[in-house]
């Protein structure tokens, strides 16, 4: 005779047995119409709904919050946001829940699908994740006087506002909000359970570009066109560490413009070198100006201070190459007047020899009318050229004038001022700027 299927039956009704014996000595039993009841506590839920809210026409539930900053993962400056992980933690009492004792009991969080809770959001966020591994990271406690201690770890990230004219040397100020969707404030009263030290773990953050100055608690309103609710409003200011950016854009940038300065020692004769040096740093400090912006690239409408600086070492290195080129053009213009002169004086030596001669032809021939003319008594005035030879000959002369008036007349005298003029000028352009951007 073959037992096997009874067996099996048996041992399925034992095992079936077995588990509802375990069932009932367990805590917990939630039936099929969202009731909640606990062994030992069969009256606590009777008549319990939960989609009204506790005092329901009555006085606005009381929801103390706090919260412990877990971490701030990223602040981003093109996207102007940032990401933190926070533990939310929200108490309210529900007469409802009230039972005998001063025990409390902490519960399955995923009873909390049996319980009104507060629909808490966050302003401004972008997007936000509960945590679920290994389970939910949610907690639910009963206390006997009818309190809820609900508590949920988040994952958020939140827009921040921020003004980057100061960058790299900018404090930038962020919020974390929290408000109800649906409950304005006659329903749902937000309030910070111990004030400013209810909120923790801010101070032992450790930030890669920030350092975390200081933060504050505030309650305020915001009217919508729903009604009036109430929220809560942790703000925080963060100062950027700037030793980074001396190191790896000031520094460099600086270093530039000194280098720039080494073509006033080099001879204006040496061409190649000195345009050697001011093309290459030109070309560097421009390298150095597009991977300064390209870190922040939807922030390019910004003028930045870091640009700004950027800007006044471009300047000064361009300066210093349009420095050689003015002293080199002051040169050659030095050296073709020496060469004008030169001809010039030769011309004179031709054109008084050729007048010369012409009053001595002249002598001769009206010597029979025993006019004594005398060489030294002669009228030049007289021997006068034609009228376009002699507006040519002013207008040659005037514009000489004024070229000489803009030219150089010593070129090296452009090196020996430069020496001076561009460190004494990049001085104070560091002075006044440093002294705006940290101070005002």
């Amino acid at each position: 005779m073959n037992y096997s299927p009874h067996l099996t039956f048996l041992c399925l009704y034992l095992f079936t047995q077995r588990m509802c014996i375990q069932g009932r000595q367990f805590n917990i039993e939630v039936n099929g119409s969202d009731k909640l009841s606990l062994p030992g506590f069969e009256n606590l839920t009777a008549g319990y709904n939960k989609f009204l809210r506790p005092n329901f026409g009555g006085e606005p539930v009381q929801i103390a919050l706090t919260l412990d900053i877990a971490s701030i993962s990223s602040i981003s400056e093109s996207n102007m946001d940032y990401t933190a992980t926070i533990y939310l933690r929200q108490r309210w009492t529900d007469q409802r829940l009230v039972f005998e004792g001063n025990k409390s009991f902490t519960l399955d969080a995923r009873l909390v699908e049996f319980l009104w809770v507060p629909d808490t959001y966050i302003v401004e966020s972008k997007k936000s994740f509960l945590h679920e591994v290994t389970v939910g990271n949610r907690l639910i406690r009963l206390f006997s006087n009818g309190t809820v201690l609900y508590a949920l770890r988040i994952t958020t990230t939140v827009a921040c506002n921020m003004d980057l004219s100061k960058y790299p040397m900018d404090t930038q100020t962020c919020k974390l909000q929290l408000e109800s969707w649906g409950y304005d404030g006659t329903d749902v009263e937000f309030t910070w359970l111990r004030g400013n030290d209810s909120v923790r773990g801010l101070e032992n953050l450790r930030l890669a570009q920030y350092t975390i100055q200081r933060y504050f608690t505030l309650v305020t309103r915001s009217q919508q066109e729903t009604g009036n609710y109430t929220r809560l409003v942790l703000q925080f200011e963060l100062r950027r560490n700037v030793l980074y950016f001396i190191l790896e854009t000031y520094v460099p940038s600086t270093f530039l413009v000194v280098l720039s300065w080494v073509s006033f020692w080099i001879s204006l004769d040496s061409v190649p070198a000195r345009t050697c040096i001011g093309v290459t740093t030109v070309l560097s400090m421009t390298t150095l100006m597009i991977g300064s912006r390209t870190s922040l690239p939807n922030t390019n409408c910004f003028i930045k201070a870091i640009d700004v600086y950027l800007g006044i070492c471009f300047s000064f290195v361009f300066g210093a190459l349009l420095e050689y080129a003015v002293a080199h053009y002051s040169s050659l213009q030095q050296m073709a007047a020496k060469d004008r002169a030169t001809a010039k004086e030769v011309e004179e030596v031709n054109i008084t020899n050729i007048i010369n001669s012409s009053i001595s032809s002249f002598k001769r021939k009206i010597s029979f009318a025993s006019i004594e003319i005398s060489g030294n008594n002669v009228d030049y005035s007289d021997l006068t050229m034609k009228t376009s030879d002699k507006f040519k000959f002013v207008f040659r002369e005037k514009m000489g004038r004024i070229v000489d008036y803009f030219t150089i007349q010593n070129p090296s005298n452009v090196d020996r001022y430069s020496k001076l003029l561009f460190p004494l000028i990049f001085m104070l352009a560091n002075v006044f700027y440093w002294a705006y951007y940290m101070y005002f």
